[in-house]
């Protein structure tokens, strides 16, 4: 039920990148302009185990639950855990695929995905593939205000795959980074349009990717770099400059790329309700 402010959780969960289950909540949502919906997004759900993920989502913020899966499995274990829950879970294509293998007189091919084609969110999602490559790590500062999104963080936060999935998602992703001693571009201070978004690690999990990573490059495994004193004062560094600059942070030790990115894509649809939503 939507609380006081007219506000109410829904949870998608697809098995693919959530473009289908997106579509559909989204095109159901704008028929009830009164209410908000605050919508939790669960993509690549493809094994029980994720969907015991998905389940702790749902028991922390319980709402109606939209699902586009195919595997009985997965399936049957979201179901079931729903009801457990004693929330609505609704597989929103059930109703079209069982019109179609009516008439057509065949079943389903229970692959995920296969329903892409090219369309114009395909065409959108190329354009910010090419941008965030062009904005690695960096590069084309001058360019930084036709961003969705640009990434902050010290070495090893996971700038780089986070906004190749945000691409991959349609949003034009750029990330720099912030190395110890030297000032941020001044770029970043006159950005209007992006929303800037800090990332962190915790301190001795940065040391030891930092360590492997020097390790695979054969490079001095006692480097400044890697150690834990200084990288903790990297990190401490890095999140004061955030504050100071009123930029949303978080913390990627314990997230996945996924995670992180949906919560980035929260923070972009916070300040743009009205993006268009290239999401699977």
């Amino acid at each position: 039920m939507p609380d006081r402010n007219g506000a109410f959780h829904i949870h998608l969960v697809s098995d693919s990148t959530g473009e289908t289950v997106a579509t559909v909540a989204r095109a159901c949502l704008v028929q009830f302009s009164d209410v908000r919906a605050i919508q939790h997004l669960w993509y690549l759900v493809r094994t029980p185990g994720q969907v015991e993920r998905v389940l702790a989502g749902v028991g922390n913020d319980p709402g109606l639950v939209l699902f586009t899966v195919v595997d009985p499995d997965v399936r049957r274990a979201l179901e079931t855990g729903c009801y457990a829950l004693g929330v609505p879970c609704v597989p929103v294509l059930d109703p079209v695929m069982s019109g179609l293998g009516n008439l057509l007189g065949r079943g389903i091919t229970g692959r995920p995905g296969v329903q892409h084609v090219l369309d114009a969110a395909y065409y959108r999602r190329m354009d910010a593939i090419e941008f965030t490559i062009s904005h690695d790590d960096g590069q084309m500062l001058h360019d930084l205000e036709a961003a969705d999104v640009v990434l902050v963080g010290v070495s090893r936060t996971s700038k780089t795959p986070t906004c190749a999935y945000l691409a991959n998602r349609g949003l034009k992703a750029a990330n720099v980074p912030l190395v110890h001693g030297i000032p941020l571009p001044e770029e970043l201070d006159t950005l209007t349009n992006p929303v800037i978004v800090g990332l962190t690690r915790e301190p001795k999990s940065l040391s030891e990717i930092r360590l492997n990573r020097l390790k695979q490059m054969n490079d001095d495994a006692d480097s400044h770099y890697a150690r834990v004193d200084a990288v903790a004062e990297e990190v401490a560094e890095a999140r004061r400059i955030f504050a100071r600059r009123g930029w949303p942070v978080i913390d990627v030790t314990r997230r996945s790329i996924e995670e992180a990115a949906a919560t980035i894509i929260e923070f972009y649809r916070t300040k743009y309700p009205d993006c268009p939503n290239d999401e699977d």
